[in-house]
C-alpha cells in the first residue's frame, strides 16, 4: 500500500521531468536546424550527439535548481513563466561553458546559444498554460453553475489580492470595481475596470447585471463600513466582505477568505494603536493569574497573555465546563506553556491562599464577576459577595504574596450606578483604588462598555430571537450603549497593566454610543430579513436599575489623556481607609447571615449618591431568556 502511494506521488512529477527533457532536446535541435537552414548543405541535426547529451544533463540540472518542479501545472501563472525564462537563459550560459570545456564550441555555432532559450521558453511555457486553461474550463463546465457576476467595492491592494484569488475560482466573475478615489477612474486592476464611485453602486449594479457584491476594504473605518453596507443593502443583492486587518494579523482568518458582514464590522470602533513592545516586556516571562479565566473576557485574556510569552498561566474559574474548555484550547494551541487550571470561587479565602502559594503569580488579572443587571437586582447578597468581597479576597492575597500588578476589570455601569451590579463594581473600584496607597502592589482598574458577542450579552440574544422568527426585544427606542470587541477590551486590560502606577482607572475613548434599536435593525438586515416586515421589534420598557445612557467617568473624576490618544485615566477618589474596612467587615458579616438590608446599608454608606428606588422590592422578576445586559 505504501509503495503504491509512493509511486502515485512520484509518477506525475517524473512525467513532467521527461516532458521537459524532451522539450530541451527539441529546442536544441530546432535551434541548430534554424541556424544551418541558411547553409547550402545542411548537416543532420536530428540525432543524439555527445553535445546533445551534455545539453540535456546541464539544462535538466538548471531546471531542477530553479525550482520549476515545485509548482503545479494546474496553477501555472506569470511567475512560473518568468522562472522558465530565467532557467532557459541560465541554462544557455551553463551549456556554453560546458561545451567550451568539452570541445571549445567547435561543433556549435554561437547563434544557436541565442536562439535556443527563446524556443525552450515557448516549448516549456505553452503546455503549462494550455493545461491550466483546460483544467479551469473543465472545472467550470463540471460545476454546472454559471459564474456569478460580482462587483467589488474598493480598488486598492486588497481588491488586487482578491481579484487574483477569484481568478482561480470559477464561481465568480468580476465585472467591475468601485472606488471613491478620482485618480482611479477608468483604471484597471487585474484587467477589471474601475466603473465609478461607491455612491453609484445601485445604478452600476443594475447596468452591469451584477449578482453579488464583495467589499474589499479591510482597513475601512466603522463609518465607512456602515456606508458601504448601507449601499449594498439598497441594491437588494447578496454581499460579502474580506476579513478586517486585525483579524488577519491575529491569525483568526486568511486575507482572501470571504465572509458575511458581521455586526462587529459595523459597531467595532477604529482600532487603537497600543504599545505592544511595552506589553510584551511587561508580561513576557511573568507568572500570570487570571480569575474568571473561562468567561468571555477571561478566556480571551488567556489567549492574548499566552501569545505574549508568559512563563506560566494560572486560571481560577467557577464554571467546570468553561474551565475545561479553555484549558483544552490552551494546551492545544500553546503546548509549551505551563498551565495551572483551578476550579474554585474567588471569594473562597482558603482556596485563594492555597492557589497563590502554589503558583506565586506576579501579575493578577481579576475578571471574575457577576455582570447581568436585571438578574442581580434581586440578588444583592450574591452580587456583593462575588463582586466586592471576592475582589477584596483576591486583592489581599495579591498583597500578601508580593504580586507586582493587580488589574481589576470593571464596567461603565460603575459610573453613577443605578443598578446593584454597577454599585457593587463601583465598591470594588473604591477598594482597589484606596488599597493601592497601603500596598506595594500596583492596583489598576480598567473600565469599558458592552462587549460584543460576550456570553449573555445582547448580540447572541438578538441572534437567537431572529433565528426563531422574532420578535426582537429592545427595552427603549432611545437606549444607547458603548460597544467594543472582546479582543480590543482585552488589549486595553493588558495595556493598563503596564501603564498603571497604582490607583488609576483607565478607560477607552469608545467613540459614539450606538442605539440598541440600530443594533437590532442591522442584525435583522444582516440575517437577510427586513425589520418590522419579517421580524418585529418590540419595546419592553426600561428594567429596574437600567439607564438610557452609560458614562465612562464620574463628574468628580479628574480624567486626563495618556500617551495613547484614545486611552484616558482618572485620578483616584480617596476615602477613609478605616471606614472602608469597617463597612466591608460589616458586609462580610451580613453575607454570612444573609442580611440583605445590612448589605444595602453598606452600599449606601460607600456610595451616598446611589439610589435604591429600583431595588428588588419594586423590581418585577422577568424571564432571563428575554433580556440581557445592555438590551
Amino acid at each position: 500500500m505504501g509503495l503504491r502511494r509512493l509511486t502515485a506521488a512520484i509518477h506525475p512529477r517524473l512525467a513532467v521531468v521527461l516532458h521537459d527533457l524532451a522539450m530541451v532536446w527539441i529546442a536544441w535541435t530546432a535551434a541548430n536546424w534554424l541556424r544551418f537552414s541558411f547553409e547550402p548543405i545542411m548537416p543532420s541535426v536530428w540525432r543524439l550527439a555527445p553535445d546533445t547529451a551534455i545539453v540535456l544533463l546541464v539544462q535538466g540540472t538548471i531546471l531542477w535548481w530553479t525550482g520549476l518542479y515545485k509548482g503545479l501545472w494546474r496553477f501555472a501563472s506569470l511567475p512560473d513563466l518568468w522562472n522558465i525564462l530565467r532557467a532557459a537563459v541560465v541554462g544557455a550560459l551553463a551549456i556554453a561553458i560546458a561545451l567550451f570545456l568539452y570541445d571549445r564550441l567547435e561543433t556549435v555555432p554561437r547563434s544557436v546559444l541565442f536562439i535556443y532559450p527563446a524556443i525552450l521558453s515557448v516549448l516549456l511555457g505553452t503546455p503549462r498554460l494550455a493545461w491550466r486553461y483546460w483544467k479551469d474550463s473543465r472545472f467550470e463546465l463540471l460545476a454546472r453553475v454559471p459564474a456569478r457576476r460580482v462587483l467589488v467595492l474598493g480598488a486598492g491592494r486588497s481588491a488586487d489580492a482578491l481579484l487574483r484569488e477569484l481568478a482561480h475560482d470559477a464561481r465568480y466573475r468580476p465585472v467591475g470595481l468601485l472606488d471613491d478615489k478620482a485618480s482611479l477612474r477608468g483604471a484597471r486592476v487585474q484587467g477589471v475596470p474601475v466603473l465609478g464611485t461607491l455612491d453609484r453602486l445601485p445604478e452600476l449594479a443594475r447596468e452591469s447585471a451584477a449578482q453579488m457584491l464583495l467589499i474589499a476594504m479591510p482597513s475601512a473605518t466603522t463609518v465607512q463600513m456602515r456606508r458601504a453596507v448601507g449601499l449594498c443593502e439598497a441594491t437588494g443583492l447578496p454581499f460579502r466582505t474580506v476579513p478586517r486587518l486585525q483579524d488577519v494579523v491575529a491569525g483568526r482568518m486568511g486575507f482572501s477568505q470571504l465572509k458575511e458582514v458581521a455586526i462587529e464590522d459595523l459597531l467595532g470602533r477604529d482600532p487603537v494603536q497600543l504599545d505592544w513592545d511595552a506589553m510584551r516586556s511587561g508580561f513576557s516571562g511573568q507568572r500570570v493569574l487570571i480569575t474568571g479565566g473561562g468567561g468571555s473576557i477571561g478566556s480571551e485574556l488567556c489567549r492574548q497573555v499566552a501569545r505574549l510569552g508568559v512563563e506560566s498561566l494560572a486560571i481560577l474559574e467557577l464554571s467546570e465546563y468553561n474551565l475545561y474548555r479553555i484549558e483544552q484550547e490552551l494546551r492545544r494551541e500553546f503546548p509549551d506553556l505551563l498551565i495551572d487550571a483551578t476550579l474554585g470561587d474567588c471569594g473562597d479565602a482558603v482556596a485563594c491562599e492555597r492557589l497563590f502559594a502554589r503558583v506565586r503569580p506576579q501579575v493578577v488579572l481579576h475578571a471574575a464577576a457577576f455582570k447581568h443587571v436585571p438578574l442581580l437586582q434581586n440578588q444583592v447578597r450574591e452580587a456583593f459577595r462575588n463582586n466586592v468581597l471576592g475582589t477584596q479576597v483576591v486583592a489581599q492575597a495579591a498583597d500578601r504574596h508580593g504580586v507586582s500588578c493587580f488589574v481589576l476589570i470593571s464596567t461603565d455601569k460603575a459610573v453613577n450606578p443605578t443598578s446593584v451590579m454597577g454599585a457593587c463594581k463601583r465598591a470594588a473600584e473604591i477598594y482597589c483604588q484606596n488599597f493601592a496607597a497601603h500596598s506595594a502592589t500596583r492596583f489598576v482598574t480598567v473600565r469599558f462598555g458592552n462587549v460584543l458577542d460576550s456570553a449573555g450579552s445582547v448580540v447572541p440574544l438578538f441572534r437567537e430571537q431572529i433565528r426563531n422568527g422574532g420578535p426582537v426585544t429592545v427595552t427603549h427606542p432611545e437606549i444607547t450603549r458603548y460597544f467594543m470587541t472582546i479582543p480590543e477590551a482585552c488589549q486595553l486590560i493588558l495595556q493598563a497593566g503596564v501603564l498603571g502606577k497604582g490607583g488609576e482607572i483607565f478607560a477607552l475613548d469608545m467613540g459614539e454610543p450606538v442605539k440598541i434599536r440600530y443594533l437590532a435593525e442591522q442584525m435583522i438586515r444582516l440575517a437577510g430579513k427586513v425589520p418590522e416586515r419579517d421580524v418585529a421589534i418590540t419595546y419592553t420598557g426600561l428594567r429596574p436599575g437600567e439607564k438610557l445612557f452609560e458614562e465612562l467617568f464620574h463628574e468628580l473624576e479628574d480624567y486626563q489623556a495618556t500617551a495613547h490618544a484614545k486611552i484616558f485615566l482618572s485620578a483616584p477618589r480617596s476615602m477613609s481607609w478605616e471606614l472602608l474596612n469597617v463597612q466591608l467587615r460589616q458586609a462580610a458579616q451580613a453575607v454570612r447571615e444573609y442580611d440583605e438590608d445590612a448589605l444595602r446599608a453598606c452600599l449606601t454608606t460607600l456610595l451616598p449618591d446611589f439610589s435604591w428606588r429600583d431595588t428588588a422590592e419594586s423590581a418585577e422578576i422577568v424571564p432571563i431568556v428575554r433580556h440581557a445586559e445592555g438590551a
